[in-house]
């Protein structure tokens, strides 16, 4: 390992002692280590600007920490266990480099704040993608619910209730989609605030240009107290972390749908090949493994945010528990976002079996129809209830799933989807 930053004279240091208080934080920084790269890009020009670099300096170390970013990309730098971290190595190159120049990059700043800005950054471009990936599952549900309506039988209960259609199933995860596409774009905008410059905590005594480092990194904001900077490490990562959630909630919904509808029992849903695997040792299987592990991946996004809740049982200022928070949020962030990412193609090619679909639909489930029908021609409706039960079995006598769903005249519902209005909500999302 290289020297530690803080190493002192006569302070000797035990190899097991350090190994457990890295753990894996140098292999988690590579994630971070180019927004690293760029919030210590913004800081020398603040320092430039305050008088504590010089102008050749700033230029010099600007062009060491764009080397570096380069280096990193194409594998000529590895950030491995030669150091203690990423904000370490930073340093050590530049200094390696341009010996005091290097030395300087770290004045006002500590690595609490250096973290902060780093993750800050890594949120606010893993949000876009969230949003992004939202936006394109609501498309693809648009798209198909667009398309003329087959009948679905719907399910209160798991017990067959009323008819459905296949345009109500998708109109209904698009709604949800948008809605999780605009909770990204606000936790976004929430989480738009720049804690570069409040060092570990407590500021330091220096006019840090920090309006300059928020201009630099586009941030909307300052974080300007250095105590709430540390306070909302953590609050701020949870808050993604529910936006996440809010999605992959909806996914494991629908993808508990598509397993139900998958089976021999259901036989409504056709999967393509690809998002099916074959079993080890039964030759006529084939599972829907893909959409398995869709529905089993709110679990990894919820244990990820409830690691991270969990380690803020904390008194205000910053304490190395946080550390352990970064492994959390890249593996809750990487695989929630992985999930979502292949949900777009399976919607846009999988296949609804439309004579299953007919044949699920029997008799009692028009009842609802024949009470609305006899309430709405003036019988009370809890008398048309009781009699709509009695004669159940012979309620869907001369009718069709497409009488009983055009007669949905709801908002929202068989024939007023509203569908216009949805794609008017998405379409909002690109203009603002």
């Amino acid at each position: 390992m290289s020297d530690l930053l803080w190493q002192k004279a006569g302070v000797e240091t035990n190899a097991k002692i350090m190994k457990f208080l890295a753990g894996d934080d140098v292999l988690l920084d590579r994630e971070f280590f180019l927004n690293d790269i760029a919030a210590s890009k913004a800081h020398v020009e603040g320092l430039a600007n305050i008088g504590v670099v010089s102008a050749g300096e700033m230029q010099d170390l600007k062009r060491e920490l764009d080397a570096l970013a380069e280096d990193f990309r194409a594998g000529r730098f590895v950030l491995d266990e030669r150091y203690e971290d990423g904000h370490s190595a930073i340093e050590a190159r530049l200094t390696d480099r341009l010996g005091d120049a290097g030395r300087r990059v770290h004045t006002g700043r500590s690595r609490n704040d250096q973290i902060l800005v780093a993750t800050r950054l890594w949120l606010k471009d893993k949000l876009a993608v969230l949003e992004t990936h939202c936006r394109a599952i609501a498309e693809v549900c648009l798209q198909r619910a667009s398309q003329p309506a087959i009948p679905l039988p719907g399910y209160t209960h798991l017990q067959r209730a009323v008819v459905s259609s296949t345009a109500m199933w998708f109109a209904g995860f698009a709604e949800g989609f948008i809605d999780n596409a605009w909770r990204a774009r606000q936790t976004a905008a929430w989480i738009d605030a720049n804690p570069l410059g409040t060092a570990a905590g407590y500021g330091v005594n220096l006019p840090l240009d920090r309006a300059h480092t928020t201009q630099v990194l586009g941030f909307s904001r300052m974080q300007i107290s250095p105590i709430y900077a540390q306070l909302s490490r953590g609050k701020f990562e949870m808050a993604v972390m529910e936006a996440l959630s809010s999605a992959m909630l909806d996914a494991r919904r629908l993808a508990w749908d598509l397993s139900l509808f998958t089976t021999a029992e259901f036989n409504f849903v056709s999967l393509p090949a690809e998002y099916t695997t074959g079993s080890s040792i039964m030759p006529n299987k084939r599972n829907p493994d893909v959409v398995e592990l869709l529905r089993a991946s709110y679990a990894t996004v919820a244990a990820s945010r409830c690691e991270i809740e969990q380690l803020l049982s904390l008194p205000s200022g910053y304490q190395r528990d946080l550390q352990f928070s970064k492994g959390s949020l890249f593996h809750g962030v990487t695989h929630g976002l992985a999930a979502l990412e292949l949900m777009p193609d399976l919607l846009a090619r999988m296949q609804w079996n439309e004579s299953a679909m007919r044949a699920a639909i029997e008799p009692a489930m028009y009842a609802t129809d024949v009470a609305i029908e006899q309430a709405a021609a003036g019988v009370p409706f809890r008398d048309a209830y009781r009699a709509a039960a009695q004669a159940a079995t012979a309620a869907g006598q001369g009718r069709t799933p497409e009488v009983s769903l055009a007669a949905r005249t709801s908002p929202g519902a068989g024939s007023e989807l509203l569908l216009d209005v949805l794609k008017q909500r998405l379409a909002e999302l690109s203009r603002s």
